[in-house]
């Protein structure tokens, strides 16, 4: 199986990202830059080739190109980011994946829907609703992905920015999250909260490896207590912008 993620450079005006749960604190743009570059490292030990979207330099938040589209088999489903400042971040990543051969479709007006919403895990495909992404998105993407026999679910999001920023799953369909930031837990079957917000991401490497940031040393031994291998790496930085590791790559398998 050919392993590729998509990842995109930070750019000169990454300080500016938009915020909206945190406060904004001072970004060490060259701290940045040589963290997005350890992150990238990281993938590639894994055994992952990326492939760099090309720069939208004027677009503060494009480093976070997850939130761009949503990849499902071989289907790219270009998305139509929330917040307007975001919207011309998708051209790039468009042109990126169709050069890779994926069939590409596009959430439409007046449909808006973030990739940082979208939550994927055996053919579950659940859709954080209420803050970046709308009903009209969350429908639009259903009938996409229906034909590919994806399940999508919508579930509430009101104490982060994204569905991804609350939870995301384990090797085995875990569903992670730390408690005080996911709004209803009883949504998945097999929930598993943890003791720090950074440990509620992760990226799969594979069947048994997670990436995850260094700043959740404690859910870092709880996951090696339950067998998986964890690759840790430091997205201080990102993280004063409401980033995390997922944000960071689109994973393409196939």
């Amino acid at each position: 199986m050919n392993k590729r993620a998509l990842v995109r450079r930070p750019g000169p005006r990454l300080a500016d990202g938009l915020l909206t749960h945190i406060a904004r604190s001072p970004v060490d743009e060259d701290l940045a830059a040589r963290q997005w570059e350890g992150y990238v490292e990281a993938l590639r030990a894994e055994g992952w080739e990326t492939v760099e979207v090309p720069p939208a330099d004027d677009c503060p938040d494009a480093v976070f190109v997850e939130d761009t589209v949503v990849v499902y088999g071989d289907l790219a489903v270009i998305s139509r980011p929330g917040a307007d400042e975001r919207k011309p971040e998708t051209a790039g990543t468009e042109e990126t994946l169709a050069g890779l051969g994926y069939r590409i479709a596009r959430i439409e007006e007046p449909g808006t829907l973030d990739g940082g919403d979208v939550l994927k895990h055996g053919g579950m495909v659940w859709v954080g609703m209420g803050g970046r992404t709308n009903a009209s998105g969350l429908e639009q993407l259903a009938a996409l992905l229906a034909p590919l026999g994806a399940r999508v679910i919508g579930v509430p999001v009101a104490r982060v920015l994204h569905l991804k920023s609350a939870v995301t799953a384990l090797p085995d369909g875990t569903v992670i999250g730390f408690d005080p930031l996911v709004d209803d837990p009883s949504v998945w079957d097999a929930f598993l909260p943890v003791p720090e917000e950074a440990g509620s991401h992760v990226v799969l490497l594979d069947e048994s490896t997670v990436l995850m940031s260094t700043s959740a040393p404690v859910t870092r031994a709880l996951f090696e207590e339950r067998g998986l291998r964890v690759v840790a790496v430091d997205i201080s930085e990102f993280e004063k912008l409401e980033g995390c590791v997922t944000c960071l790559s689109v994973r393409l398998r196939g």
